[in-house]
């Protein structure tokens, strides 16, 4: 199982660009904001800028549509993962939304104004829903705040058939972070363990040891489910064999401010902040694989 669901402003107008092989590849940026109250009471508003992509026909027929920076959208797909070699050596890799479909809200959205020059929606969506494996023993770990944080590689297996009709598989590697109580519920998981995760898509920046500007997109968990060994763990109509103890939801975890907010998401900010909120529209969306590559559809 691997969903993605997003309401939000397109932050720029949408492109469509042609791979050297032909390919049509259609991407936008879709923005919003997440609203949550933090364990002091507070509400913040974390911004959220999540690039997009279609290929091939589908992505000349979205073009069509004339959609432009500011439109409401709504967007469901997946998560996509990707590795390239980098020119100046060594392996990089990233996540981003591979869509499945994109549908213009009817409703003018509230936009607020990005300091890079384009528009995110004051609010929205921004859901992922996962069934995966976990590829490696987490370590739980407390913040110098006394929070506790818990790391989880995911893999996520995709099947599809080829234009020739071949069977082809690809593993997503997804990264995901529990926090407080939820990660203190499910520090015993073991490598191999099947889970079904739930959260909300977020961004994070940070300078690596040559002082480059990095940036990645992982999921943080708002709910955990431990799965049944041999629970199916593939395409979008794997279902659950049944839950290995119960939901690791926290009652104290950070609820939505608003209707309108995505459902309860755990808040860095109240005790140490957090990174994915000054990301802003330009941070790290210039660091994609290479145009030449073809990725499978």
């Amino acid at each position: 199982m691997n969903h993605v669901y997003l309401i939000g402003a397109l932050a720029r107008d949408p492109e469509l660009r042609y791979t050297p092989s032909g390919v049509a590849v259609f991407e936008a940026t879709v923005a919003g904001e997440d609203h949550v109250i933090g364990n002091d009471g507070r509400e913040r508003k974390l911004p959220w800028y999540h690039r997009i992509s279609i290929l091939g026909k589908p992505a000349e027929w979205q073009a069509e549509k004339g959609l432009k920076g500011g439109d409401a959208v709504m967007v469901e797909g997946s998560l996509d993962y990707s590795q390239w070699e980098a020119p100046e050596g060594g392996k990089r890799s990233m996540v981003k939304v591979k869509a499945q479909r994109i549908e213009q809200l009817g409703a003018a959205p509230e936009l607020v104004q990005d300091a890079g020059g384009g528009v995110r929606m004051g609010g929205g969506m921004n859901e992922v829903l996962l069934i995966g494996n976990v590829t490696r023993d987490p370590e739980l770990r407390y913040t110098p705040a006394g929070d506790a944080v818990l790391g989880l590689g995911l893999a996520v297996n995709e099947t599809w058939n080829d234009r020739q009709g071949q069977k082809q598989e690809k593993t997503h590697w997804i990264d995901v972070t529990l926090w407080r109580d939820l990660a203190e519920a499910m520090k015993d998981l073991k490598k191999g363990d099947p889970v079904l995760v739930q959260g909300r898509l977020v961004n994070e920046a940070w300078t690596d040891r040559e002082g480059n500007k990095r940036n990645s997109t992982k999921v943080e968990a708002t709910r955990v489910e431990a799965l049944s060994r041999g629970a199916a763990t593939g395409s979008a109509a794997a279902t659950p064999a049944g839950p290995r103890t119960q939901t690791a939801s926290s009652p104290a975890r950070p609820q939505p401010a608003s209707a309108g907010a995505s459902r309860a998401q755990p808040s860095r900010a109240a005790n140490t902040g957090t990174r994915s909120g000054g990301l802003d529209i330009d941070q790290g969306l210039d660091d994609f694989p290479p145009e030449e590559e073809d990725l499978p559809f």
